[in-house]
């Protein structure tokens, strides 16, 4: 009888095979319970990389390059999912809530944050800057529990649709700040100057270059699939694939550019949703989405957890501590209520908004991408900083999103479990 020493490929399979299973069972499995979907996979992945017979170590700055663009891919899914399953008709107005997130909560937050990495950590002006445009946005992939739900499932409430709405956006406007970093370490050694290429090139240009691109994009998009010949239109086919075809075209053309991609990808699907908003065909694009964008998040929070158990915190001190619980329980949730200010809602919503402001896939990948253009001299410690934000973030959000969420449509005399009501918790994209 043959030894039991599988073929590593084998055991990869294998393994792929089990995260596939619990990519469609572990949502209806979490419904109810006071649990996240990132939390499970956190826990599988420290389990499975604290086996002696695992020699991997998958710490992001031992692999720069894979870290950065796989965090990248799993971010344009998410923005795609985030913007198809949007009903509310574009306009600003309609929309003033995200505009109040993004245009005072996260400068805001950018400015207190890199103050406490200067004053705090001691962290050099750029550095400091970095780390605070990397945890300004509140992450289209781990916020899906507090989004709306797949396309047409009923009225959005001001809570959900403020969280889409602004993860979707900040991603793409957080961007000039992580460039702002990178130019300043680059720029303030020699005496360059930097203000007029920051403000024209990567603020002015890369934004409105974003934004039209995505749109052109998007009415592309939505003229094949919904507007052309019977015959051929693209929504015959009823392949949702459609929708991860707009997210890398539009991310690809706009980058090849030199504006956006992420900005990009959610006006493309803004767009897309617009061209024929009550097609049944958007539930198909929004499915294949949703999937897709599940598995890699669930891929690469395992790999997290690989990391924890892996050393990813042992540069950890005191103060990082610290400045990790204030990020998270003093800055955001200051910031958001000062952006609400004069907004209609009620407390309990405006305590929401501000309290789920949160950190993760989006984090990994502004971090990698301004580690791997400027000079850093401890990569380490800006890891292991990120990484306990993230790992907070996790395990706060994740442990409060389902009890506060089901509280807040039972005030609104919603049924949770009904059909086409705004999901709890877990349902959509998993983060």
């Amino acid at each position: 009888m043959q030894s039991l020493s599988p073929d590593p490929y084998i055991l990869i399979l294998t393994g792929a095979g089990l995260l596939i299973a619990l990519v469609a069972w572990l949502p209806l499995a979490l419904k109810r319970l006071p649990l996240s979907l990132p939390i499970v996979c956190i826990g599988i992945g420290a389990a499975i990389f604290l086996l002696p017979q695992v020699t991997l170590r998958p710490l992001p700055y031992r692999y720069p390059e894979i870290t950065e663009r796989f965090a990248e891919f799993v971010v344009i899914i998410a923005l795609m999912g985030a913007g198809l399953k949007i009903d509310r008709v574009f306009g600003w107005r309609r929309w003033s809530i995200t505009w109040r997130l993004l245009a005072i909560t996260m400068p805001l937050g950018i400015v207190a944050i890199a103050a406490l990495g200067v004053k705090v950590l001691g962290l050099p002006l750029a550095v400091a800057l970095l780390i605070a445009a990397s945890l300004a946005p509140t992450d289209p992939v781990l916020a899906a529990d507090v989004q709306v739900g797949p396309p047409k499932t009923g009225d959005e409430d001001e809570v959900r649709f403020g969280l889409t709405s602004e993860a979707g956006l900040n991603d793409g406007a957080a961007f000039p700040f992580v460039h702002l970093a990178v130019l300043l370490a680059v720029a303030l050694p020699v005496g360059k100057p930097w203000v007029v290429e920051w403000l024209t090139y990567r603020v002015l240009w890369e934004i409105a270059g974003g934004i039209v691109g995505g749109w052109l994009v998007g009415r592309a998009f939505g003229w094949l699939t919904f507007h052309i010949p019977a015959e051929t239109k693209l929504a015959r086919t009823g392949d949702g694939l459609i929708a991860i075809s707009a997210t890398l075209v539009s991310y690809g053309l706009t980058e090849i550019v030199h504006v956006y991609g992420f900005l990009a990808v959610f006006v493309t699907a803004l767009t897309f949703r617009s061209a024929h908003r009550d097609h049944e065909f958007q539930d198909e694009m929004h499915a294949i989405t949703e999937q897709i964008e599940r598995l890699a998040m669930m891929v690469l929070l395992i790999l997290f957890g690989g990391a924890l158990v892996s050393g990813l915190l042992t540069p950890i001190i005191w103060v990082d501590v610290v400045v990790a619980l204030v990020v998270l329980l003093v800055i955001r949730p200051v910031t958001g209520w000062i952006g609400l200010l004069g907004w209609a809602g009620d407390r309990d919503e405006k305590l929401t908004l501000s309290f789920f402001g949160i950190r993760g896939v989006g984090s990994i990948y502004y971090l990698a991408y301004g580690i791997n253009h400027m000079p850093v001299a401890d990569a380490e410690h800006l890891w292991a900083i990120v990484g306990l934000i993230i790992l907070l973030s996790i395990l706060l959000h994740g442990l409060t999103v389902t009890p506060i969420m089901r509280s807040l449509d039972e005030r609104r005399g919603v049924d949770p479990e009904a059909k086409g009501a705004p999901p709890p918790g877990l349902q959509g994209p998993a983060l």
